[in-house]
C-alpha cells in the first residue's frame, strides 16, 4: 500500500477534504502551493507538509516527487481567467506530471476528470480538455492510473450551493436561471473522498474510470429551488429560454469572475447523470443532499454558528 503521496491541488475543495481523510490512514501527504502563508491549517497535522512550490513548473514537479509512491491530480478549473486557461490547467500539467513521474520512477497516479468528459467535443472546451488529460492518463505506458469522473461535487465549501446561495441573496424577487432543464446528479465530496481511498488499497481500480453520482438526480431549477429554502430567501425562478440562456451566458462571461460563461453553458447541454455510479461496487453509501447541504447551508448550520461564538465568548469572559 503506498505511503507517500503527492496531492497536486490539495488545498481546493475537494483536496482539503482528501488530505485529512490520507493523513487520519496514516499516509504522509505533501502538498505543494504557490502561496503557502493562505494554507496555514494544513500545518497541524504531523502527516501533512505543505511546501512553497509551482506546479507548473516541470522542476518543482521532479523535485516533489523525490521519495513519492503516488502521484494525486486534482486540479482543474471551470472558467477561464487571464491567468489560467482549459489546456494550461487541464493538459499541459497533466503532461507535465506524467514527465516527471516517468523522470522520477513514479508509476501509480489518480487523476481527477469530469463526468461528461470527452476530447472529441466539438463545443465546450472544459469538457473537451478534460477528457484530452484523461486519454494523456490512460495512454501512458509508464502510469497505472485510475480515473474519476464526478458529476457536481457538493459538501462544506463547495463551490455550488454556496455559490447559488450568494446569488440569490443579493437578487431581488425574481432569480433569472438559464439552462434550467440540466440535469446532475450531485454527489458529496466525503463519497468522492472515500473512493479515492478505494482506490488507493484496491489494486483492481488500476486502469478504470470511474463515474461517481449521488443518489438521486435533480433539473438544476430544483436544486437553485433547494438552495433558496435552506437559506430563507423568498424568490422567484425565471427559467430563461435557450435564446436566453445564450444571451445570459455571453453577458455575464464578460465580466471579471465570469459567473456564467458559454463554456459553462454548453457543458449544461449534457446531463451530468451515471447510468451506474461506481460507488455503489466500491460498497460506500450515497450521501444525500439533503443529509448534507442544511449542515453549512442551512439553519442547522447558523445555529451551530451561533453556539461557537457563545463559547468564545464564555472563554474570552
Amino acid at each position: 500500500m503506498p505511503k507517500k503521496i503527492c496531492v497536486i491541488g490539495g488545498t481546493g475543495f475537494i483536496g482539503s477534504h482528501l488530505v485529512f481523510k490520507l493523513a487520519n490512514r496514516g499516509y504522509q501527504v505533501l502538498i505543494p502551493s504557490r502561496r503557502r502563508e493562505r494554507h496555514r491549517q494544513f500545518l497541524v497535522h504531523d502527516n501533512i507538509k505543505l511546501v512553497e512550490a509551482n506546479p507548473n513548473d516541470v522542476n518543482n514537479l521532479q523535485r516533489l516527487f523525490d521519495d513519492t509512491d503516488t502521484v494525486i491530480n486534482l486540479v482543474g478549473i471551470l472558467n477561464e481567467t487571464c491567468g489560467a486557461t482549459f489546456p494550461a490547467a487541464h493538459v499541459e500539467l497533466t503532461q507535465r506530471i506524467l514527465s516527471a513521474m516517468r523522470n522520477k520512477g513514479v508509476s501509480r497516479l489518480l487523476h481527477m476528470s469530469a463526468l461528461n468528459a470527452d476530447a472529441t467535443l466539438k463545443q465546450g472546451k472544459y469538457l473537451r480538455t478534460k477528457g484530452e488529460a484523461e486519454n494523456l492518463v490512460m495512454a501512458a505506458k509508464h502510469i497505472q492510473a485510475t480515473v474519476f469522473r464526478p458529476s457536481v461535487v457538493f459538501g462544506r465549501g463547495d463551490s455550488f450551493f454556496n455559490r447559488f446561495a450568494s446569488l440569490l441573496r443579493i437578487t431581488p424577487r425574481f432569480f433569472p436561471l438559464a439552462c434550467a432543464n440540466a440535469r446532475f446528479a450531485p454527489v458529496s465530496v466525503n463519497n468522492v473522498v472515500d473512493a479515492f481511498i478505494y482506490a488507493l488499497e484496491h489494486d483492481e481500480s488500476i486502469g478504470q474510470r470511474y463515474d461517481l453520482c449521488g443518489p438521486k438526480s435533480y433539473i438544476l431549477s430544483e436544486l437553485v429551488e433547494y438552495t433558496a429554502s435552506q437559506i430563507d430567501v423568498k424568490t422567484r425562478l425565471w427559467k430563461l429560454t435557450d435564446f436566453m440562456s445564450r444571451v445570459q451566458a455571453f453577458s455575464l462571461g464578460l465580466i471579471p469572475g465570469k459567473p456564467f460563461s458559454m463554456d459553462n453553458y454548453y457543458s449544461l447541454q449534457i446531463d451530468s447523470v451515471c447510468e451506474h455510479s461506481a460507488l455503489v461496487a466500491m460498497g460506500i453509501s450515497l450521501q444525500s443532499i439533503e443529509s448534507i447541504v442544511p449542515g453549512y447551508l442551512g439553519a442547522q448550520d447558523t445555529n451551530a454558528r451561533y453556539q461557537r461564538f457563545r463559547q468564545q465568548s464564555r472563554r474570552e469572559e
